[in-house]
């Protein structure tokens, strides 16, 4: 599953391409893929045609393109909406001339954009486990200035964010009856975090997975949250992790941390620290990664 730095160097790469272009035409080859659309292919095609589009914007796993307003018959008095992208397992957003078709495109936009010229975008899912939507935009309760879909205000800000809550986010950890991986997981307490960069984030900071949040001391809980960012800011840094051909950015590149990884799909290889195999353990129907040694239950 893509985590915040897939889906940011994403957002990166499609924010100049898409920023001041407008929606020349849309073509739905796969409807299975509009599963979070709150209507039929037709009525996601006829609200994105001739919209322009104002900027690229994320929050945690979830991506969208601000809408300029509605020109069409029945629309007035509505509020802004946006087009709201999901990668899910395997999505991907890839930015193409006019000529270049992709594989497994479930749906195309056309774009023509005053600089640019005519560009296409393919939203290519071979799962089919992603999803684009066009949703309304409201307030978010700490910033009203911020707008988010509605699908995505539940979920809660990056540890990249500025206006991260590093003060609020310990004492909700703190107040949480789990282990700490569970909480790092649990996008209503922050997102962006996967399975890959939380077991990173635990062997830097030397946090056994299942430790109790009740029972993590606040100088070691903020150690953990300084050690999630340093590693997203530095797999962002890398372009992202990519095990295969399915994690790529605009362009269809992929990332490179998977190079720097300590913890995580290093099971049997000596841990980087003290140099005892990296285990790994069946963990919320996926896997744990972590030394045994390094990192103990306190």
């Amino acid at each position: 599953m893509p985590e915040l730095p897939e889906v940011e160097v994403v957002r990166a790469g499609l924010e100049p391409a898409v920023s001041g272009a407008t929606v020349s035409s849309v073509t739905v080859f796969d409807e299975r893929s509009l599963r979070r659309h709150a209507g039929p292919s037709e009525d996601f095609v006829d609200r994105l045609t001739g919209r322009g589009i104002v900027s690229a914007e994320r929050r945690g796993k979830f991506l969208w393109l601000p809408l300029g307003a509605s020109t069409g018959p029945g629309t007035e008095g509505e509020g802004p909406e946006a087009l709201v992208v999901h990668l899910g397992m395997s999505g991907q957003v890839l930015l193409r001339d006019r000529e270049t078709d992709d594989r497994l495109t479930r749906i195309r936009i056309e774009l023509d954009h005053p600089f640019h010229r005519q560009l296409r975008l393919n939203f290519v899912d071979q799962r089919i486990f992603g999803s684009m939507a066009i949703d309304r935009l409201v307030q978010t309760p700490d910033a009203p200035s911020d707008l988010v879909p509605s699908q995505v205000a539940h979920i809660a800000r990056d540890p990249l964010d500025p206006l991260f809550d590093d003060r609020g986010f310990l004492a909700r950890l703190a107040r949480r009856n789990t282990g700490v991986k569970r909480a790092l997981l649990d996008q209503t307490l922050l997102s962006g975090v996967g399975n890959i960069y939380a077991d990173e984030a635990l062997w830097a900071a030397r946090v056994h997975y299942d430790q109790p949040t009740s029972t993590l001391s606040r100088p070691r809980a903020k150690l953990l949250l300084a050690e999630v960012r340093l590693v997203l800011a530095k797999a962002l840094g890398e372009g992202g992790t990519s095990f295969d051909a399915q994690y790529v950015n605009v362009n269809g590149a992929s990332g490179y941390f998977s190079h720097s990884l300590n913890a995580y799909g290093q099971q049997g290889k000596p841990c980087p620290r003290c140099g005892r195999p990296i285990t790994r353990v069946s963990f919320m129907n996926r896997g744990s990664h972590f030394c045994a040694f390094c990192q103990r239950v306190r």
